[in-house]
């Protein structure tokens, strides 16, 4: 199968005027998220639709429960239950002993979030401390996507930065960056369940990556809540049982220097120490979060916005991963997708910025899911 090419659209014959990209042969995007499929690899004759019609099912698999959070309720028990938003607009990941939010209590049965006989009780406690929704214990594993920004995955950190700016590139959101082509299919990887880590709790870099490269990659994470292989696209979002927002911390030397990863660049061990995959502040059940293209993802270090985009402008929906990742493989129940990070990462600024000890990051999926919130630490 050809690669993924870029190519430049004349505004004048496009109805999108030139904001259009190509990811893969036959898959187009345009600024507001839209995708086609030709039906001849062969050629480039893409026809164009109105994805705003096209709103996913709703799972029917859904949870029992539309939030989730998991904390050390005033009483000190540990917890998992359904938040009472105060408003509409709150945003969970603020809370705080003052802030005395409440929550109807989850019954947890089987040791399974997803179990059909998990329920909402009527029994309301106060929340003391939030905590990290999952435990290791309930993620098998950690699937990670690279590259599945458009704007991120075309920024093509090889070139110095003087030469990127005489390189050619087209009017386009999704080459604005400018150089590296799309990849035809989901650039996938993974991390253990030994990196997750809990929402306000610190980010433990470790003595092999605290030479400056230690970075953030905020991402729109989905769990999957039942076994899942071989899975159609149209069958994906059966399978997923909820959002929340995620951490794919990475050390950029380990990932990227020949020197240390190799001929070519490395994901997993660069990627995977303890504590490299925060997720929180709750999980968000696909019946609040139908369509999650509407969805929108932003980071910051130390009140500093540093990523900002829709989750729109991903390459691979997740009909898509889902569909891709379960090709002979078993996706257990309770496993994890990352699903990409966009544009703003540390080391690919003008003035490379990495994480230091007391550093905040904040990643914050909205609406609905709320700020994922930890510090930084060097062990």
């Amino acid at each position: 199968m050809p690669r993924a090419s870029l190519l430049p659209v004349n505004p004048a014959t496009s109805p999108h005027g030139s904001h259009i990209a190509l990811c893969r042969s036959g898959r187009t995007y345009t600024q507001d998220g839209e995708i086609s499929q030709s039906t001849n690899k062969h050629q480039r004759d893409f026809k164009i639709f109105d994805k705003s019609k096209q709103v996913p099912l709703q799972n029917t698999m859904a949870p029992n429960w539309d939030r989730l959070i998991r904390f050390i309720a005033a009483d000190g028990r540990e917890l998992r239950g359904q938040p009472i938003l105060p408003s509409p607009d709150f945003d969970v990941g603020t809370t705080t002993e003052e802030t005395k939010l409440q929550a109807n209590v989850i019954a947890v049965k089987n040791n399974d979030i997803f179990d059909p006989s998990t329920q909402v009780t009527d029994e309301v406690v106060t929340v003391k401390k939030l905590l990290g929704p999952l435990t290791q214990d309930e993620v098998p594993i950690i699937r990670c996507i690279g590259l599945n920004f458009i704007k991120h995955s075309t920024y093509n950190h090889s070139i110095p930065k003087p030469i990127r700016k005489q390189k050619k590139t087209y009017n386009s959101p999704s080459v604005q960056e400018g150089g590296r082509t799309l990849p035809p299919y989901p650039s996938t990887f993974i991390k253990a369940n030994t990196c997750l880590t809990d929402h306000n709790a610190a980010i433990v870099v470790p003595k092999i990556a605290q030479d400056n490269q230690a970075d953030y990659e905020g991402e729109l994470c989905f769990v999957i809540s039942r076994d899942a292989k071989d899975v159609s696209e149209a069958d994906a979002y059966s399978y997923i049982g909820a959002y929340t927002a995620g951490n794919d911390v990475s050390s950029r030397k380990l990932q990227r220097d020949p020197l240390l990863a190799g001929t070519v660049p490395q994901w997993n061990f660069s990627k995977g120490f303890d504590t490299y995959a925060p997720l929180g502040p709750q999980l968000v059940s696909t019946k609040i979060v139908p369509d999650p293209s509407k969805l929108h993802l932003q980071t910051r270090v130390n009140g500093d916005l540093r990523q900002d985009s829709g989750i729109d402008d991903l390459c691979f929906k997740i009909p898509t991963l889902v569909a891709y990742c379960s090709q002979g493989t078993t996706l257990k129940k309770g496993t994890v997708f990352m699903t990409g990070t966009c544009a703003g990462v540390g080391y690919a600024m003008q003035v490379p910025q990495f994480l230091k000890p007391k550093d905040l990051v904040e990643v914050k999926v909205w609406p609905e899911v709320g700020s994922l919130k930890n510090w930084v630490e060097y062990a």
